[in-house]
């Protein structure tokens, strides 16, 4: 019978022992668990870490958004243990400080210049770990500390961020996932905006990967205990649950997102206008104007990927929207695969028999073939530009593409900056793009770009989210465009360093914003004019904004960011300004491809996040111990951080002075297999280690471990094949791809470990997903997950087992997804285990300067050990000669020297084929106790 301890879903500080936890879901497949009354008791003795308070305060002040995250933790168990707090942090938002409290030693997080020659790494490990750990909108930041027994820890974390309107209102969402039941849980966000507040609403907590399209959800209300004090421009909102209240929500303490919707009062047409202290802000939405007509071609991927539920529900979505056109609009639609199918050859107005044939062509399209990217963005381009070229149009209309596919180029152009250079030559900047990106394969820095380079704006979809609802939400933001070619103008002599000022275009519901510095802070006056065009007409709107001292709101920002160092808190303003260029910087980088216009602009971004404090792919944070303190641990942790439009990635991982107590919990041995696989077999008593190769076959399963008549442990390892790299000796790779455990005592238990799940069977069958870090237990057995790192095997205390994770997200022909297998306590295993790795356990080996043919070699001849002469191992009566040589283990994280054998077959007992598993589970062996004859004897 099984046991939950813990449940971590890669979400804020996973740890804690969960005591009525029934079920999760959340996953590629459902997974269940339920916990008999009779094991609650041992449930409740684990001395798991306990979380005494979780709080998060937030101050909004003129949409802009100071968070705070603080948890406290007690480790209550009798040894050190390392603990990972982790937060979702929406994915626009930049992290400026991190602190962690360790009894009675404080680090502080210092923001401080990233090399340059990092700058590729970052960006591929920020592709990888939004696939990994990202939500929709959100990414995790993560950091790895060792508490002491009985100790205590405090994680405080910062991070900042604009609010963008979309649909008409601002969204303020904080992730609320304790993982566990907390004594003290808080969340407070407190709220000012001068020009007034309507609409405030607090949602439902929301705990699915979707965010929705931003329409209104369930009239539940509020989640209980959530308190709402407000009057014309200021409002608090305080969520304090208690315990018994947080059971109710959800036992496992994944309470959810706790969000809330408002927006604020517009009285003047040219917008909201604020200055303090030698910094300006503009709030630019115009609201009661005519929409403008729309020319706008949907390109749908129906290549052979988008078979089944995302095809259909893309079309039930289009189907929907073509109902929503308006009459002056004008539509065309697409369809590519290999193949570019267009269903006119011209835009056609919106009429009850266009939109009935449009919605016919689109239910026909059935899915095949490769993706032609290219081709149809140009003819889409083509269709858009014919139509205003030929046609005297006297409203002002936009012109838009919006665009969906699965995938990546495979047909016709294929090179990415060609792609781009095509499009933005075609679209000359009159033509729009917006792009949808559905499921893990597609080319998603791709579309970024296109979408960044032609004026409109990308989504991503997550696999398991309905595409259809995101295709309708998308097409909310954009299918009102009030305004186009807009114009915002201040006079030059008065500001400086004023971010972007022209927009293509100006959707219902959004909101345009403009931050700058004033070059006189004595000015009375500062001269505003906005021109753009409307259906009709040429708008143009002038007006003087009084510019005067004003100290609007700044005192409630100190509250939420103080430096704790005696600075001056800078304000709200001049941070909105720091985050406006900024964001426009790292853009303008990831569209540039002049390698000496990137180099400047990664400088002038590296500067201002070191004067703003922002954590970029061009800055680090470094956790630096108070002088003060007693010196009990290293001086000074790494953390890195890849952030940018994709994704985001902070951890905190130990200095090299430390690095080898990755886990302190399990000491990882250098016994094991992996990779080609490459066997190391470590002998601590006579400080020797030895490696060998093994050339299996794809489909064989070879024992690793095999002590079934004592211990009842049996590990095995099923092998898959790939091509070998180009230029190799090899004619083909093999890795292990599935390990398999049987454990016999003192109940048998079933474990099959692959990259991407573990199934677990001790009577309850439960299959635990490899993408989120958890901790399950029965009787003597414990299974131990690491999100997309490695799986830890505990069996009574005295035997560990490390399963390492290796994945690839864009693989070459010769890599495959595989594990690696470690034997980290061999303790409990007897003197009679064998297998490939468990007949060197407990076992002696030495080494001896004797001539290479003592050894009974048939090989060819070996190259010379560093002493010059032939070097001979001696193991379990055989004689092998041996190089030394150096070899990585544990993904490259350590290096050990080894003596390597190039014929395994002299060290192992018996033959291959007594290795060879005739099934997953199979706990036969070939050899009998005290067995040791070499292969061929």
């Amino acid at each position: 019978m099984l046991l939950l301890l813990a449940l971590c879903l890669g979400l804020p500080l996973c740890s804690g022992s969960l005591e009525e936890v029934r079920s999760w879901s959340d996953t590629s497949e459902q997974v269940g668990l339920r916990v008999p009354r009779q094991l609650r008791l041992l449930q409740r003795l684990k001395t798991k870490p306990l979380m005494s308070e979780f709080t998060v305060k937030s101050t909004i002040i003129s949409r802009y958004a100071f968070t705070t995250v603080s948890c406290r933790m007690l480790n209550r168990g009798s040894e050190d243990q390392e603990f990972e707090f982790l937060m979702q942090v929406p994915a626009t938002a930049f992290i400026t400080n991190f602190t962690m409290l360790i009894g009675d030693e404080v680090y502080k997080g210092e923001i401080t210049e990233k090399e340059k020659k990092n700058g590729d790494k970052v960006k591929e490990k920020r592709n990888k770990t939004m696939e990994d750990n990202g939500e929709k909108g959100t990414e995790t930041f993560r950091a790895s500390v060792v508490i002491p027994s009985k100790g205590k820890a405090v994680f405080l974390l910062s991070y900042e961020e604009l609010l963008q309107r979309r649909l008409g209102k601002y969204e303020h969402v904080i992730s609320v996932r304790p993982q566990q039941l907390v004594g003290r849980l808080t969340v407070e966000v407190n709220l000012l905006e001068n020009s007034g507040i309507t609409s405030l609403e607090v949602l439902p907590l929301h705990n699915s990967r979707q965010k929705g399209s931003g329409r209104a959800e369930d009239d539940d209300g509020p989640p209980p205990s959530t308190v709402i004090n407000q009057n014309e421009t200021f409002a608090k909102v305080v969520f304090m649950p208690s315990v018994i209240q947080q059971a109710k929500i959800a036992q496992n303490g994944i309470l959810g997102d706790f969000i809330i919707r408002y927006d604020v009062n517009r009285e003047q047409s040219i917008g909201d206008i604020q200055v303090l202290n030698g910094y300006f802000v503009h709030y630019f939405a115009p609201k009661d104007l005519p929409p403008l007509p729309k020319n706008v071609v949907f390109v749908l991927d129906s290549s052979a990927s988008m078979v089944g539920t995302k095809l259909r529900q893309t079309k039930d979505a289009l189907f929907t929207i073509l109902h929503d056109l308006r009459p002056q609009d004008h539509f065309n639609i697409i369809g590519f695969s290999n193949r570019i199918k267009v269903w006119k050859d011209h835009l056609v107005s919106v009429t009850p028999n266009n939109i009935r044939d449009g919605k016919v062509y689109i239910h026909h399209m059935s899915p095949t073939g490769g993706t032609d990217i290219n081709g149809a963005l140009q003819r889409a381009i083509r269709l858009l530009n014919s139509y205003v070229a030929h046609n005297d149009i006297e409203d002002r209309s936009v012109s838009l593409v919006i665009f969906l596919t699965d995938g990546k180029p495979t047909v016709g152009e294929t090179h990415t900056l060609k792609i781009l250079n095509n499009t933005k030559e075609a679209a000359r900047g009159q033509i729009c793009i917006f792009t949808i990106g559905i499921g893990n394969d597609v080319d998603f820095k791709l579309l970024e770009k296109l979408s960044l380079e032609n004026c409109g704006l990308t989504r991503r979809v997550h696999e398991e989210e309905d595409a259809g609802s995101q295709l309708i939400g998308f097409y909310d933001e954009i299918r009102t465009p009030l305004l186009s070619d807009i114009r915002i103008d201040y006079p030059p002599s008065l500001v400086e360093q004023v971010t972007r000022t022209l927009f293509p275009n100006y959707f219902n519901g959004s909101e345009i914003i403009i931050a700058g510095k004033l070059v006189d802070r004595k000015m009375d006056l500062l001269h505003v004019e906005v021109t753009a065009s409307n259906s009709k007409k040429f708008v143009l709107l002038k007006t003087d904004v009084p510019v005067g001292p004003q100290k609007a709101g700044n005192d409630l920002a100190e509250s939420t960011r103080s430096t704790g160092d005696g600075e001056e808190d800078p304000n709200h303003l001049e941070h909105l300004w720091g985050y406006l260029t900024m964001k426009e910087l790292l853009n303008s980088w990831l569209q540039s491809d002049d390698e000496q216009e990137r180099e400047q602009l990664r400088q002038k971004a590296q500067a201002l996040a070191l004067s703003s404090r922002f954590l970029t792919p061009f800055t680090t944070m470094k956790l630096k111990k108070s002088a003060l303190q007693t010196k009990k641990l290293e001086d000074s942790y790494g953390m890195s951080a890849a952030m940018g439009p994709e994704t985001v990635m902070q951890s905190l991982q130990p200095g090299p002075a430390i690095k080898k107590s990755y886990n302190p919990r399990i000491k990882v041995s250098k016994t094991s297999a992996d990779g080609d696989p490459h066997f190391v077999v470590d002998f601590p008593l006579s400080k020797l280690t030895v490696c060998f190769n093994i050339d299996g076959q794809p489909g064989d399963i070879l024992r690793l471990v095999s002590d079934h008549a004592d211990s009842g442990v049996t590990v095995n390892g099923a092998l898959i094949g790939a091509p070998a790299p180009p230029n190799g000796h090899k004619k083909q790779r093999t890795y292990f791809r599935t390990i398999t455990i049987l454990v016999n005592k003192p109940e048998r238990s079933y474990l099959e470990i692959t990259p991407h799940r573990v199934i677990l069977d001790g009577g309850d069958r439960l299959v635990l997903p490899c993408n989120q870090s958890m901790v399950v237990g029965s009787q003597g057995l414990e299974v131990s997950v690491s999100a997309n790192a490695n799986v830890t095997i505990t069996i009574q205390g005295t035997i560990a087992f490390v399963i390492l994770i290796h994945l690839y997200k864009k693989p070459a022909p010769y890599q495959r997804d595989h594990l690696g297998f470690y034997i980290a306590n061999s303790k409990g295993l007897s003197g009679n285990c064998h297998g490939l790795l468990g007949q060197f356990l407990n076992q002696d080996a030495r080494l001896t300067m004797e001539p290479a043919s003592l050894s009974k070699s048939t090989s060819p001849s070996f190259p010379k050990a560093s002493e010059g002469s032939d070097t001979v191992l001696k193991a379990k009566g055989h004689q092998v000669p041996v190089v030394w040589k150096q070899r990585k283990i544990y993904n490259g994280e350590e290096q050990v020297d080894c003596w390597f054998t190039r014929n395994a077959a002299q060290l192992l007992d018996g033959e291959y084929k007594d290795y060879l598993a005739a099934h997953p589970f199979d706990s036969e062996t070939a050899f009998g106790l005290g067995i040791s004859r070499g292969l061929g004897h």
